[in-house]
């Protein structure tokens, strides 16, 4: 690809800027006509730096975080693309939980290892240490991230961006973000901010549980908003998608849906895992982890399905049907046994309130079931895990008064136009 003299000036003059200031630089798209042999739909940020030549990474050693979720739209690993490109040093890898490859069940710690295909050495984010460490960022001089994320909070991807930012900024090694779509699309937000006390690695930052960002607009707002440890800025650089818009779900992107996680194995898995995620943390309801379609299949062995189906119908919720089921988990607190409860089917997930559905299930099943209060059969632990999730106690305090959702809407509320107000001005994409 050629540039003209003139805005090769510019783009250096930017660069030396952004670094200067330790704004983040964001590479702006390239037009460039699409032949007709080419894939349409949205270009991830790993292809618009390969179409740039990689140039950013010339004469760089080159960390990467990434996982099975890093890949072109010919499903091409960013592992591979890098360690076969001439123009990219490739030294190491770093991978959330999950792994690299995205071998690893959810919450197991992953220790050092070399990577089984370029034996490139693998440092574990999700073991011993959560955040790079000097020594673990010795041998590199930039360090790229290239993960599908799913837009809520409680994802654990997020949070290893983060420290991984913090860590480069405490190095002074650039940090690159290859930007990728937010499946929930770009405009829903929902759930209140974290509050002091309750910031963990599944309530990282004060934002919302879901933020309606990418995560290179997310890194970008972190960034300069001073949010990270210590309010320290690490030197950013966000590779753009090209052709993603903000009312964009994945369905929407004509792009191949990669499981970003054991539980989270399609395209349309993101928004049941926010719809009853939290409520799985009590470990009384199943919410279907364990068989085929987590988080979309809620129930207990000791629930009349037909019952639930026809209570749950006739609240009327806006966009979603509950159909009548009997599940046996393959795996997990239900193995082998009969599950009686619903299937959620989301006929209009753009007119769901995802975070509150939960809520609902819980409202109803306490209403029918008060002799298995969930809240009163939970362990102190699991307790702690729940406000952990939710980033406060207050939720929980609030609905286990009457046990109704309408005692926690206002809080659930009470952040989501003032967020959307201050990260509007992060947006990269219309």
């Amino acid at each position: 690809m050629r540039f003209s003299p003139f805005l090769i000036l510019v783009g250096l003059f930017l660069y030396i800027q952004g670094c200067a200031s330790r704004q983040p630089i964001i590479v702006p798209v390239i037009e460039k006509p699409l032949l007709s042999s080419e894939i349409k739909g949205v270009i991830p940020g790993v292809e618009v730096l390969e179409k740039d030549d990689f140039s950013i990474l010339h004469g760089k050693r080159v960390g990467l975080v990434t996982n099975a979720t890093g890949v072109n739209r010919k499903l091409l690993s960013t592992v591979d693309i890098f360690f076969e490109a001439e123009q990219v040093n490739l030294v190491a890898l770093y991978g959330p939980e999950h792994g690299v490859r995205g071998t690893e069940t959810a919450g197991a710690k992953v220790g050092f290892y070399n990577d089984q295909k370029t034996g490139l050495p693998v440092f574990s984010l999700y073991g011993d240490n959560r955040k790079p460490t000097p020594s673990m960022l010795e041998n590199i001089d930039i360090l790229v991230y290239d993960i599908q994320d799913v837009g809520c909070r409680s994802y654990t991807y997020i949070s290893t961006m983060g420290l991984c930012m913090e860590a480069c900024g405490e190095s002074e090694i650039p940090f690159v973000v290859l930007d990728r779509p937010n499946p929930l699309g770009g405009n829903r937000v929902e759930g209140n901010i974290v509050e002091d006390g309750y910031f963990s690695f599944v309530s990282q930052f004060p934002i919302p549980y879901v933020y309606g960002l990418t995560p290179g607009e997310l890194a970008h707002f972190l960034n300069d908003e001073r949010l990270l440890s210590n309010g320290i800025q690490c030197d950013l650089t966000i590779i753009s998608m090209e052709n993603w818009m903000r009312n964009m779900t994945f369905e929407m992107t004509g792009l191949e849906w990669v499981p970003t996680s054991p539980h989270i194995p399609h395209k349309s898995s993101p928004f049941y895992y926010v719809s009853s995620g939290v409520m799985g943390e009590l470990g009384i309801i199943s919410e279907g982890v364990g068989y085929t379609a987590p988080f979309q299949f809620i129930g207990a062995p000791w629930v009349n399905q037909d019952t639930l189906a026809t209570e749950l119908n006739l609240l009327e919720l806006e966009g979603v049907l509950f159909r009548p089921v009997v599940y046996k988990p393959y795996y997990g607190r239900d193995a082998g046994k009969y599950v009686h409860g619903v299937q959620v089917h989301m006929i209009d997930p753009q007119a769901v309130n995802l975070l509150s559905l939960q809520f609902y299930y819980l409202e109803t099943l306490i209403r029918l079931y008060p002799e298995k209060n969930p809240f009163e059969m939970a362990q102190e632990n699991r307790l702690k895990m729940f406000d952990k999730v939710m980033g406060t106690s207050k939720v929980r305090e609030l609905f286990t008064r009457n046990y109704s959702v309408k005692d926690i809407d206002s809080f659930f509320s009470k952040d989501i136009q003032s967020f959307k107000e201050e990260s509007k001005k992060y947006y990269l994409y219309k």
